[in-house]
């Protein structure tokens, strides 16, 4: 039997609370155990019933959600959703939410209208069950540390609805972009770099990118982000990295001392035209229940830089990005994966791992460092390519 995953949802609107309680409890993997107005009557509600996840919104009454996460953050951790309007303006307000300790982050759900768009309702029960695994994998680690004997492992809620009706479609990249035909170019001395991430990548890739020099190569990234997030990201991150940062348009070149960060709603590609690579943003139906879709970024690597690619796949819930990298792989890229010890929720990089597209399995800490050693080294059988 699925363990029941037991949310609090904290928004000073009755109409959203309504909302969202009935969104998630659409799922029977999902309970709504209570729900507050506002910080104070939460913390009422977690004393009485530890839930496993809770939605919390930005702009409250008494105390703002910022505030309240902190103090959560520091006297009780528990994995918070933030469930935001002001995250469909790219509100930096919410950037602070994840700085201070947010795994994920949705837009509130459309009120006045009959029902809800299916991929919407999708997103939301996909990163409750995602903020769900990442307190299970705490819980686990604590349980190790503190009885350090064998124990039967906490159940992991299973991946997706256990109602087909309903339930989007889970597509692959043919929808997007054909198979590559195995006819990528040949190596040349220019890298490029692509990254997929989503529960808990936001810390992740900032981590990762703090921590590469100005000249790295270019570099594409798909963070799984509502729209109009993304551009609040970028400008966080190019405040942040040696590296310039910003938000991808169609047309973007991929040039050393760039990140191009994949806009929401839209599915990012890597493109060549002569000498130089850059990134073309369309529209396009959900891959792998995301877009921007990992599978779509790395296929379409796969198909026009081949050898000349550096894959990294890093910490989400479920599997988007698995296949892209496999392809990658097998095109002659090198890929990297993000270890289990240092993700939030090992779920992405653990089926990349999986279908045997990774070279190499690597702390977080660590990813920089083999990205730049990777950039300097001309023949990828030296550090461990398998050809």
């Amino acid at each position: 039997m699925a363990r029941i995953i037991k949310v609090l949802v904290v928004d000073d609107s009755a109409m959203v609370r309504q909302a969202l309680t009935a969104v998630l409890e659409f799922d029977p993997e999902i309970r709504v155990m209570a729900t507050a107005p506002d910080p104070y009557v939460a913390a009422q509600k977690i004393a009485q019933e530890l839930p496993d996840v809770i939605m919390l919104d930005v702009e409250m009454p008494r105390m703002d959600g910022i505030t309240f996460l902190r103090k959560l953050m520091s006297q009780h951790p528990l994995p918070v959703v933030i469930c935001s309007s002001l995250a469909q303006s790219g509100s930096d307000t919410v950037m602070r939410a994840l700085e201070s300790g947010a795994v994920d982050i949705i837009t509130k759900p459309a009120l006045g209208v009959q029902g809800f768009f299916l991929e919407e309702r999708q997103r939301i029960i996909d990163a409750v069950k995602g903020a769900a695994v990442s307190r299970l994998k705490r819980l686990q680690v604590a349980a190790r540390a503190q009885l350090r004997q064998s124990q039967s492992p906490l159940a992991e809620p299973r991946r997706g609805t256990s109602l087909a009706q309903g339930v989007p479609p889970k597509l692959n990249a043919d929808v997007v972009l054909p198979p590559p035909s195995g006819k990528a170019m040949v190596r040349t001395t220019e890298r490029v770099v692509l990254v997929g991430a989503s529960t808990g990548g936001t810390e992740a890739l900032r981590s990762f990118l703090e921590a590469l020099p100005a000249d790295s190569p270019g570099i594409v990234v798909v963070q799984h982000m509502p729209e109009n997030f993304t551009a609040s990201f970028a400008r966080r991150l190019d405040s942040l990295c040696r590296m310039d940062v910003k938000e991808a348009v169609s047309g973007d070149s991929v040039l050393r001392g760039r990140v191009l960060i994949a806009p929401g709603n839209r599915h990012t590609l890597l493109k060549r035209s002569g000498a130089r690579y850059l990134v073309e943003v369309v529209q396009g139906e959900l891959v792998s229940r995301h877009r921007p879709s990992v599978d779509v970024l790395f296929r379409s690597a796969a198909t026009y830089a081949g050898a000349n690619a550096i894959g990294v796949i890093m910490t989400g819930m479920g599997d988007d990005g698995a296949h892209g990298m496999r392809e990658m792989h097998a095109a002659g890229a090198f890929t990297l994966a993000q270890d289990e010890a240092s993700c939030v929720v090992f779920g992405m990089p653990a089926e990349a791992i999986k279908l045997g597209g990774v070279d190499k399995v690597l702390p977080l800490d660590q990813l920089a460092q083999w990205v730049t050693k990777l950039d300097q080294t001309e023949d990828w059988k030296h550090v461990g390519k398998k050809r």
